[in-house]
């Protein structure tokens, strides 16, 4: 079967790959659609994202959406045979403090579908047929289509952070950056409330897509003398993952607000208004992927066909390379699906 393997920087290959099959507590998952996210374009530019850096080829993915094929088990505890699915992309540990003080997705022993942060990696869900562990599966709700359904992993990252941020009912919320993952707290905002959300982006093409949804107010980052440029905001969600997108941020938010470091800064030092984390009391918290924010985001995506806009192209896995080009260009694209739908299984 095809696979989208990353081996290095700049080196990414739609190949063959070995069927999996699952073990016990295991499903075997036909993936349909894989959304290429922001960590895959860093492993497949730079070889890395922030610390984690490639060490063996790797599958890249873990926003999956499929259908569950069969079980490794018997008696399987999980959604039967047939059911479309989306893949909960953590398998934390269970067992370190941070999973037994109820925040697992901090888990010091967590394995991420796609992710090089431990060795050997943990492989991604970009093939046409994966196996994970079973609990990981959600049955998408009733009228969820698997396109709109191939969001959930970004959106509840963005719900996430959103959460991170405090209580954004009747508050105006700033979100610097509006890449898929900056529309997405654009949304995620709004829908717990936010009475006014500001976004700012240098390219306008990146601002319509936060307008689809549903930013009240369009900034563009790279004109200082903005008209729509805030004096003050209640909270803010960095989601641009540059340290200029951290200093609006903290330069904006009211005194004694809060500011979510979302987007991943480079490795190393980044530098940032330190001061004004001290003479504001401003609170600056970390966001780092998601829990039972899973679930959550499946529920607003059933519930909220605007999110269609979001998803800006659907390309086959064979064409991977350009789906990742036309992602990495966001001028031209939001969200892009790789569709394995046509894909033989081997």
């Amino acid at each position: 079967m095809r696979g989208c393997v990353i081996h290095g920087a700049g080196d990414l290959r739609v190949e063959d790959v070995s069927v999996p099959r699952p073990g016990p507590g295991e499903a075997l998952v036909a993936v349909r659609y894989g959304g290429v996210c922001g960590s895959d374009l860093h492993y497949w530019r730079h070889g890395g994202v922030g610390d984690f850096r490639l060490r063996e080829p790797m599958l890249l993915g873990h926003e999956v959406v499929g259908t569950v094929v069969a079980y490794g088990s018997p008696d399987p505890d999980g959604p039967a045979a047939g059911t479309s699915v989306a893949v909960h992309p953590a398998t934390p540990c269970g067992e370190c403090p941070e999973c037994v003080d109820g925040r697992r997705n901090v888990c010091r022993d967590t394995r991420y579908l796609g992710s090089a942060a431990r060795f050997p990696h943990v492989q991604g869900g970009f093939a046409a047929r994966i196996v994970v562990p079973a609990r990981q599966l959600r049955p998408l709700p009733a009228g969820l289509d698997p396109r709109r359904a191939a969001l959930a992993e970004p959106l509840s990252v963005a719900l996430h952070a959103v959460r991170r941020a405090g209580d954004p009912t009747g508050r105006h919320v700033l979100v610097t950056g509006a890449g898929p993952i900056g529309c997405l707290v654009v949304a995620a905002a709004k829908a717990a409330g936010a009475a006014h959300v500001t976004v700012t982006d240098p390219l306008p093409a990146a601002l319509e897509y936060a307008r689809a949804a549903g930013a009240d107010t369009l900034v563009r980052a790279d004109v200082p003398e903005d008209s729509g440029r805030p004096v003050e905001v209640d909270a803010a969600v960095e989601a641009s993952g540059v340290a200029a997108g951290l200093d609006t941020c903290l330069r904006l938010v009211r005194r004694g607000g809060v500011v979510v470091q979302l987007g991943m800064l480079p490795p190393g030092q980044s530098p940032f208004a330190g001061n004004l984390v001290v003479s504001r009391e401003i609170e600056l918290r970390g966001a780092f992927r998601f829990d039972g924010e899973f679930d959550d985001a499946l529920r607003l995506l059933a519930a909220e066909p605007a999110f269609d806009a979001l998803v800006s192209a659907v390309v086959p896995v064979r064409e991977a390379a350009s789906a990742f080009e036309l992602a990495a260009d966001r001028s031209r694209s939001c969200k892009v699906l790789l569709d394995f739908g046509a894909a033989p299984a081997g």
